[in-house]
Parts: C-alpha cells; sequence; structure tokens
C-alpha cells in the first residue's frame, strides 16, 4: 500500500542539535515526537521504539542544519511506533549496521560486520531457521569489507551462540556507533545515507508493528497556537522489506 505523506503545518519549530528545554528553545525530532505523543517533553520519550528513538536522535544531531528539516514529515509516523515484537530490534540494528559498513572506517568495519552476523544469527533463531543462510543483503554488505568479514566470523565462532534475544540497549549502542560511521564517512552523499537509514529504520519498525494507531492530532508548539491540523495514519506493515 503506498505511504501517504503526513501533513505538516506551517510554523514547525527547525529541527536542531541537541536536547531542549520547551518548544521555544528550538527542538530536536524525538522532542517534536514527545510533544505529538502527548507526553512530558523529553528527547526519550516512551511512544517510539528505544533503539529507534536512538538512531533518528543521532541522525537528527548528525545532520546539517538544511538537511535536517527533511525529517519533519518522518516525525508522525514514530508516533505509538514501538512494537514488542523481539524480532523488531535484531532487524533494525541490522538495517544500521548494513548502511553503515561499506562507507566506515576501517578501525571500525570489525564491529559492524560483527554486528551484522551476530544480527543474523540471532535473528535466525528468532524465525526458528538455520542461521547458515545470510540474507541477501548481509551478504553485499559483508562483500565490500572481506578482510572484516574475516575477523568477524573468527570472532563470532568464540562467541556463545544461545542467545535467541538482542537485548534493546546493546543494539541502540550499536546502531549509534552505524550512525556515526556513517556521518563521518569519506564520501560525498553521506547526509543522504543518513537521511535514508532513519527512512528504513522506520519501515523496518512499521513492519513488526500489526495495529494502525489513532490519528495523531497535531498542535505544534508554533508562532500560531490556533494552528491544529490532522496527520493521516502510518500504515501498518506485516512483512519486513
Amino acid at each position: 500500500m503506498p505511504r501517504r505523506a503526513p501533513f505538516v503545518p506551517d510554523g514547525v519549530p527547525v529541527l536542531s542539535r541537541g536536547r531542549h528545554r520547551s518548544p521555544r528553545k528550538g527542538a530536536c525530532f524525538m522532542e517534536m515526537a514527545s510533544f505529538l505523543a502527548g507526553e512530558r517533553w523529553s528527547d526519550h520519550p516512551t511512544c517510539t521504539h528505544p533503539v529507534l528513538a536512538t538512531v533518528a536522535r543521532c541522525v537528527n544531531d548528525m545532520l546539517d542544519d538544511s538537511q535536517r528539516q527533511r525529517l519533519l514529515t518522518m516525525i508522525p509516523e514514530v508516533v505509538g511506533l514501538n512494537p514488542d515484537d523481539p524480532r523488531a530490534t535484531t532487524a533494525l540494528l541490522l538495517t544500521a549496521a548494513r548502511a553503515a559498513l561499506p562507507v566506515a572506517a576501517q578501525e571500525r568495519q570489525n564491529v559492524m560486520a560483527l554486528a551484522i552476523l551476530n544480527a543474523e544469527r540471532v535473528l535466525a533463531r528468532q524465525d526458528g531457521r538455520s542461521p547458515i543462510r545470510m540474507s541477501e543483503a548481509s551478504c553485499v554488505a559483508l562483500a565490500t569489507a572481506p578482510a572484516a568479514e574475516r575477523w568477524a566470523r573468527e570472532h563470532l565462532a568464540g562467541m556463545s551462540s544461545g542467545s535467541t534475544a538482542m537485548p534493546p540497549s546493546s543494539a541502540a549502542r550499536v546502531a549509534a556507533v552505524a550512525v556515526d560511521c556513517i556521518a563521518r564517512a569519506w564520501v560525498e552523499d553521506r547526509q543522504e545515507r543518513l537521511v535514508r537509514l532513519l527512512r528504513d529504520g522506520i519501515d523496518v519498525m512499521a513492519a513488526f508493528s500489526p495495529l494502525v494507531p489513532d490519528p495523531v492530532t497535531v498542535s505544534w508548539p508554533a508562532h500560531d497556537p490556533a494552528v491544529r491540523q490532522e496527520t493521516p495514519t502510518r500504515k501498518a506493515r506485516h512483512q519486513l522489506p
């Protein structure tokens, strides 16, 4: 089903880096999400999956001022996007590591390769399938750094293979490193890659959200407090893209 672009009214605060004490001081991506969710003003709202929120905060802070405004239309999509399926955490970590590995600095490629292999192994157990066969997307990413893949396979062989869940706190740390790898990469399109990572992360989380939330009523803390609009509901997806 095609995605409808959320409506963003005039007067929305300009997104900026870091935390802000109030809307009058500015706003980051997740602070605006907390406002739309009706939560206390915070960049750590409960309405969004913690790993996705980490990716959003990091991407927000790593983009330049003009590119950051491209994220505005995505904010309503993360409100209520907090699936409890444990595969969601693994899939999002996998998405971030795949995006980072091809452009990461050599000294950080080992970490991203290990994250990919471990996430594939955990996701295979969660899906009840053999861990021998990896997804095509992971194979493509690993092919860009064969030395890192060899190191990661050797390292993974000595790790315990019994885990069937990816702790959100550990996944969030690795996802933050992945965003940093992209932001520091010596490629001309690193800003575009960051925006794409957040877009893909939202889509991955939506794949594990079986319910369509109620429409989000937008009353932005803008110059004109009378501005009120409704955003279209986020469409549910039932299969991983």
